[in-house]
């Protein structure tokens, strides 16, 4: 009997959907033939998920358990008190399996002359160093908590890791206290090379090799440090205090998530009952919290950051991001789209274009007016300058930036302010609905019209992850677009109007009718004899509504093809149900992020890059835009790069029932998609 039996035969359940997902990263992690240091930190993002995973999803469920819901209906037929025992027993599972590989991985990074060392290993002629970094780089930063029964726990930091120390005195009594191993520590510190070899020790090692420093004051005859980690539910709640500004509020918020309720407890599993309980009683932790035994290490999503040391070898090639044919850093964008449309596709291709499109259109003189959406910045960003040296140049810069964008809420509060403060307009979004759509129009000044530019992008636009994220980037011209575009915006000025669109679909009020049209003229057309089928490929699918649509069109005899990189709610492969449509993901260096449809429409296939996924909130709760492509050449450059995806028979996994998460095996010669995207924008160069 697999999992979902116990759930549900028509749906997967979003939380164990997910939790495959991660299962999938963890693959790589365990891949020998990914380079081994690539290995350490696809361990570090599968940590680094399931934290959020714990903060969001997790936390949800529990709150629904908790306000005395069953949930069945919101959760695919499970109760609720019964999927947090499941996801329990998963986490716990896959816990194991990752300390596993990591054992794995340190074994192979001895015979590559790396050493991961602990306290115990330390050489006679490391300890100087090791005594001095101590003294200069942790000392001063620690933060040392002395537990004792008169004195409240102070409330411990959501995800941080800290060090439970247990000292035995000399009078047989325990005395208890934690070590905060701050984030600005450096988790590994690189030791001075000997003999060819590398050395690496963790900064929770350096504190047990310095507990004698730490606690020279006690008079104790032993003392051991185990590691443990809390999770706090992550969800934000606002006040309702009308005196507050939205920024104040959602400030207010993301400081209220680090004193949230406990989700998740992760100890060591080697550390003493005594000591455990103890803690447990302290924090106040509940047996319907996720209490789970972890090894010697948490937070290993720090993993993401471990040092390359210089060893290209165990790491993937740097790929040079190419140009877009066409255009040019060199010369005016505005003057090459006003011709034709282009694509980009990060990272395949620089991000550079972005950049240089909104640096342009700071310093036109023709430009009047520059309208942008935000959900993402990267920590230094080129973007939020360009916007704000078109203000300082008199522009009419108008910004909707999304203040509740998960977990990168007070990035952007810190850029809202900066960009305020030079003049540009903020917008923060629609009540009750997050604006995740991606776009841009500016407005130039051509003789006496005033002409549109811009673009419309399935990612944030963001330099740091357009390096890993996949995803696609539509400059044009294209008038039509364009005004549908500003009167999104002009939906966020006056949210109480709802305008008209001819051609791009949005969301919350045309997504789902939208889609289903496209969907039943898929339908039709194959009751008629004619070409009929669907191509998508998104980051998750878990709108039950939606699921239903695909599987009426799968017993229609509509052949459907689906790249779903995380959630995938849909069951593929039923007879009677969904026996024509086929769903793989594709985990590998980059993090796929594309979202695309394409619609046979009985021989003129109709195509889209989209912000949204199928899910409930993309379509019911945000304000999306999928972009129509008109461009020939452009659209079939999507339906080949689809292809390429869909051939992928050494990163692809093929999702059903079962979840077993098995790689994509054929007879055809090896495409590895990624590597085979890049080729075929190499090659569209030279022709």
């Amino acid at each position: 009997m697999t999992q979902n039996d116990k759930l549900n035969n028509s749906y997967i359940n979003r939380e164990i959907s997910w939790l495959q997902f991660n299962a999938r990263v963890l693959q790589e992690a365990e891949d020998k033939n990914v380079p081994l240091i690539e290995r350490l930190r696809f361990l570090g993002i599968f940590s680094n998920n399931l934290d959020e995973f714990f903060k969001v999803r997790y936390a949800t469920v529990k709150r629904i358990d908790q306000a005395g819901k069953a949930g069945k209906s919101e959760l695919g037929g499970v109760k609720a008190s019964e999927l947090l025992e499941i996801i329990t027993q998963i986490v716990i599972r896959q816990q194991s399996e990752s300390l596993e590989i990591l054992h794995n991985i340190q074994n192979q990074l001895k015979k590559d002359n790396i050493f991961i060392i602990n306290e115990t290993q330390i050489k006679p002629s490391q300890h100087k160093f090791i005594k001095q970094y101590f003294l200069r780089k942790v000392s001063p930063a620690l933060v040392t908590i002395v537990l004792n029964e008169q004195v409240k726990l102070p409330l411990l930091k959501d995800s941080a890791a800290y060090l439970a120390v247990k000292m035995v005195m000399k009078d047989n009594a325990n005395q208890y206290a934690l070590i905060e191993i701050s984030k600005n520590m450096d988790r590994f510190v690189v030791l001075p090379q000997e003999d060819g070899n590398d050395y690496i020790i963790m900064v929770d090692d350096l504190l047990r090799y310095c507990l004698d420093d730490i606690f020279n004051i006690f008079d104790y005859k032993s003392v051991t440090a185990h590691m443990i980690k809390i999770t706090r539910d992550g969800e934000l709640d606002f006040e309702s205090d009308l005196t507050k500004s939205f920024i104040d509020k959602i400030s207010d918020s993301v400081k209220h998530r680090q004193i949230g309720e406990p989700v998740r407890f992760v100890y060591d599993k080697t550390i003493d009952e005594e000591t455990l309980q103890y803690l447990l009683k302290k924090m106040n932790i509940e047996p319907s919290d996720s209490i789970i035994p972890g090894g010697r290490y948490h937070n290993r999503r720090d993993y993401m950051g471990f040092p390359s040391l210089g060893r290209t070898d165990l790491l993937y090639d740097k790929i040079e991001p190419l140009p877009v044919k066409g255009l040019s850093l060199e010369t005016s964008i505005f003057k090459a789209i006003a011709k034709k449309d282009y694509l980009l596709y990060a990272p395949y291709h620089t991000f550079s274009y972005v950049v240089k499109f909104l640096r342009e259109a700071a310093i036109d003189p023709q430009v009047k007016t520059i309208k942008i959406t935000i959900y993402r910045l990267a920590q230094i960003s080129h973007i939020a300058s360009s916007l704000i040296n078109a203000a300082k140049n008199g522009k009419g810069v108008t910004v909707s930036i999304e203040l509740q964008a998960r977990f990168d809420e007070q990035a952007n509060i810190e850029y809202a302010e900066q960009m305020e403060l030079e003049g540009v307009n903020l917008i923060f979004g629609v009540q009750g609905l997050k604006v995740h759509s991606k776009m841009c129009v500016i407005e130039r000044e051509e003789g006496k019209k005033i002409m549109r530019y811009g673009f419309v992008s399935t990612g944030n636009f963001n330099e740091s992850t357009a390096k890993i994220y996949t995803d696609y980037t539509l400059f044009t011209a294209n008038q039509k677009i364009l005004k549908d575009i500003n009167k999104v915006f002009s939906f966020f000025e006056t949210n109480y109007l709802i305008f008209r669109y001819k051609h791009i679909i949005t969301s919350p009020h045309y997504t789902e009718k939208a889609l289903y049209k496209l969907i039943q003229t898929e339908i039709d057309n194959v009751k008629l004899g004619k070409p009929a089928y669907i191509r998508l490929k998104m980051n998750s699918i878990s709108s039950y509504k939606m699921v239903d649509k695909l599987y009426e069109a799968s017993r229609a005899g509509v052949k459907i093809q689906m790249i779903v990189r995380g959630i995938c709610c849909l069951v593929p492969g039923i007879p009677g149900m969904s026996e024509n449509i086929e769903v793989i993901s594709i985990v590998d260096k980059f993090l796929e992020h594309t979202r695309l449809y394409i619609f046979g429409n009985g021989g003129d296939p109709k195509v889209y890059i989209s912000s949204a996924d199928f899910m409930t909130r993309n379509i019911e709760n945000r304000v999306e835009v999928s972009c129509p492509i008109y461009d020939e050449n452009i659209k079939q450059e999507l339906i080949d790069t689809f292809n390429i995806c869909w051939s992928d028979n050494v990163k692809a996994r093929i999702l059903n029932e079962a979840q077993t998460n098995e790689y994509k095996r054929n007879k055809e010669p090896k495409v590895r998609s990624q590597f085979a995207t890049y080729e075929y924008y190499l090659k569209k160069l030279k022709k």
